[in-house]
């Protein structure tokens, strides 16, 4: 039996999001008969490193910004001779791109996190995507994605695949269970995930809010980041009492599951892990029409629906009569389970990373 191909996945570090839990289930669950995984950090500060199988190697690096950290990564090729360098972050990967034609053996992986056009807006960041092809395979998220990287960026279709985010449904069905009750009856209760800054769109849902300022019912947000402030001076501006914002939660999953509604104010995404939590949490969603896979997730009456956030007062109404509707929260969860589990998608990992 052949040794397994040793895999170096390449992360920033310091914010664990999406992405970062993507790389984490990849670490843990790729063939170990096919693989043997390394998590390169450029700095651990603040990861969850305990969520790691114990055969997982951590590699950290201790550099703060992404554009010091390629030389390190440069030597670190070069010493340790990888077979395979996955670029787990768009800009990690932008960065690496230049540097790949200097390793004739070791094969590149770049796995993009957004819709390029609409997410990388600095000059020196596009650069580096004129280098892009060098990437031997690029996963695209989102078929929106996919078609951005083609028409946009010159990508070779050749070099592009799509795989959807996984989600590992066994393990927040194990969250989302508890014995305190986080809301009121006497509200609709209204659960919004994300990182407080302008691409989640939670300015937008504010303004939508604002309909809904005399019906029964509350918006709850998870999350934290730079518009925190701008967002509860937007709160006191309108006069809105119904809207919490909770900061970030360590386990966010009961309140996903004991919430009537799920809402997604995103101008865009690149494939929302949080909706497909929402979604194994057994509650359906709202979601914004905006770029991002979000059609590949919804199935219209079975786990959400899709309308536009600029349509206020639709949008508003929309909230209010799906949060008062009953649902087969088991028929929500075998939607997102039956397409999106850990198992289903790791396995295309499996499969993309040993025809290299």
């Amino acid at each position: 039996m052949s040794q397994p191909k040793k895999i170096f996945f390449l992360l920033p570090g310091l914010t664990f999001g999406g992405a970062e839990r993507v790389i984490f289930t990849l670490c843990n669950e790729l063939d170990r008969e096919r693989f043997s995984p390394t998590l390169v950090l450029f700095n651990q500060e603040g990861m969850p490193l305990g969520l790691l199988k114990k055969d997982v190697q951590v590699i950290d690096l201790k550099i703060s910004r992404i554009r010091y950290a390629i030389f390190s990564v440069l030597n670190l090729i070069r010493k340790e001779k990888p077979d395979i360098v996955f670029g787990g972050w768009g800009e990690v990967s932008a960065f690496l791109s230049p540097i790949i034609p200097l390793f004739k053996k070791t094969k590149f992986v770049a796995r993009e996190t957004n819709v390029v056009s609409k997410h990388v807006t600095r000059k020196e960041i596009k650069f580096f995507y004129r280098f892009y092809n060098h990437f031997d395979k690029i996963i695209a998220q989102s078929d929106d994605m996919q078609k951005d990287l083609i028409e946009n960026w010159g990508i070779q279709p050749e070099k592009i695949v799509k795989i959807n985010n996984p989600v590992d449904v066994k393990f927040i069905q194990n969250q989302m269970k508890s014995d305190e009750k986080l809301f009121s009856d006497e509200f609709k209760n209204v659960v919004a995930i994300g990182n407080l800054s302008e691409r989640k769109g939670f300015d937008l849902l504010l303004n939508v809010f604002a309909h809904l300022k005399d019906k029964a019912i509350k918006l709850y947000v998870l999350g934290d980041g730079r518009d925190r402030e701008k967002l509860a001076k937007q709160k006191e501006d309108l006069g809105l009492r119904n809207i919490e914002f909770l900061g970030v939660r360590k386990n966010p999953y009961p309140y996903l599951h004991q919430a009537d509604l799920f809402v997604l104010s995103s101008r865009y995404e690149g494939f929302p892990n949080v909706l497909l939590e929402a979604g194994a949490c057994g509650t359906y969603a709202l979601v914004n029409d905006c770029p991002g896979g979000i059609n590949e997730i919804i199935q219209p009456n079975i786990n959400g629906e899709i309308h536009s956030i600029e349509d206020e007062k639709g949008f508003a109404e929309k909230i209010w009569l799906l949060s008062d509707k009953k649902y087969d929260k088991e028929f929500i969860q075998e939607s997102i389970a039956s397409r999106f589990s850990k198992e289903i998608i790791v396995e295309k990992y499996n499969q993309i990373l040993s025809e290299l």
